[in-house]
């Protein structure tokens, strides 16, 4: 069975920190870049950050750049985003993805998790 699970959302204030698991099937995890994006309230959703399979590239939004952190262990089949210094503009329900190149489009990607809502309080 093809899964993507994710997990460690939750309320944090303003400036606080949060780290995102996805935790994902042999299937939709090997060989597989992995994504993670994003859908705040009445928006669309938007690209966070990507990783290769090797972890060896990654891609940054930049409205995110220096803040976050992707990166997986392949051992456990897992991937990871750490959120430093949040702001408002990050609350929102976020999803990984799995797919076979490194891209900041929805599309490459094949296998998608149900989300994990972060809400950052002011």
């Amino acid at each position: 069975q093809v899964q993507l699970v994710e997990s460690g959302g939750g309320l944090v204030q303003v400036g606080g920190s949060l780290r995102l698991s996805c935790a994902a099937s042999r299937r939709a995890y090997s060989n597989n870049a992995m994504a993670w994006f994003r859908r705040g309230p009445g928006k669309e959703r938007e690209f966070v950050a990507a990783i290769t399979e090797t972890g060896t590239n990654t891609h940054y939004a930049d409205s995110v750049k220096g803040r976050f952190t992707i990166s997986r262990d392949n051992a456990r089949s897992t991937a990871y985003l750490q959120m430093d210094s949040l702001t408002p503009e990050d609350a929102a329900v976020y999803y990984c993805a799995a797919g076979p190149y490194l891209s900041n489009r929805g599309q490459p990607y094949d296998y998608w998790g149900q989300g994990t809502q972060v809400t950052v309080s002011s």
